[in-house]
């Protein structure tokens, strides 16, 4: 079977309309160790509306990357529901969440991911190549404009290598926006970048917050994360307080 047979193939639950971008309900993650049970995450609820911009923030091993990876289905929860776009991510197969994260949900990493052999043209292609999502005459012009709206268009020919790490991580920004997802989820994707560099790319995600993106960004910076919409603070497995910046907790 060809991968589109194979996605095609793919029967997705029908979104439920309407709700929030991400809803948590008592969800528990435990780890299986040599030296026994660690509970990563210890009954976490959270809500984050649709087209806003939130930051997780706490100390090293407090579960913001175990948290991220409940919401981008790349892990599953020992316990409790994970609704994204309103798909129940916890109810779904393997092979469903491969093609709901897909289309559903773009992943920007702290060390980039561009595929060093192929131009930042064809690394944000690689997404739409994957999911089929939109016509294969359409997508060199689809990601020329990507690449455009984050600000490297002029670098769409040339290698990551010849990129700048700003530049890099604007590539895989627009790679993450290939299929238009729902959510778009960020680990750390300024902790490579100078001061100057990572404050551009908050002032982008910014940008695509307005445009009615919901973005979550894991970051060590408070700094950054102040300028955020809402700031998600967890310590131990748990989360301490998610508050609106400049505004009310929720």
């Amino acid at each position: 079977m060809s991968i589109f047979s194979w996605l095609s193939a793919v029967n997705l639950p029908e979104p439920v309309l309407n709700t929030d971008a991400i809803e948590l309900s008592s969800v528990r993650k435990v780890y299986v160790t040599g030296a026994g049970e660690f509970a990563a995450l210890r009954g976490i609820d959270l809500r984050v509306k649709t087209g806003e911009f939130a930051a997780v923030v706490g100390k090293s091993g407090s579960g913001k990357s175990t948290l991220i990876n409940m919401i981008a289905g790349i892990d599953r929860p020992t316990s409790g529901e994970v609704w994204v776009a309103g798909t129940p991510v916890h109810t779904l197969t393997e092979n469903q969440i491969a093609v709901w994260r897909g289309r559903t949900v773009g992943v920007v990493f702290q060390f980039f991911q561009l595929l060093p052999t192929l131009t930042a043209l064809e690394n944000v292609m690689i997404p739409m190549d994957f999911c089929n999502v939109h016509k294969v005459e359409e997508r060199p012009e689809l990601a020329l404009a990507l690449l455009e709206l984050v600000g490297v268009g002029e670098q769409a020919d040339k290698l990551p290598a010849a990129l700048s790490g700003g530049e890099q991580q604007r590539v895989a920004i627009a790679r993450s926006l290939a299929n238009d997802p729902a959510l778009l989820v960020a680990d750390e994707p300024t902790g490579n970048l100078d001061d100057q560099t990572a404050s551009s790319v908050i002032d982008l995600f910014g940008d695509l917050a307005r445009r009615g993106k919901t973005i979550l960004m894991v970051t060590h910076d408070m700094d950054l994360a102040r300028r955020s919409s809402r700031i998600v603070t967890m310590s131990a497995g748990h989360i301490v307080s998610s508050a609106a910046v400049g505004g009310p907790e929720a």
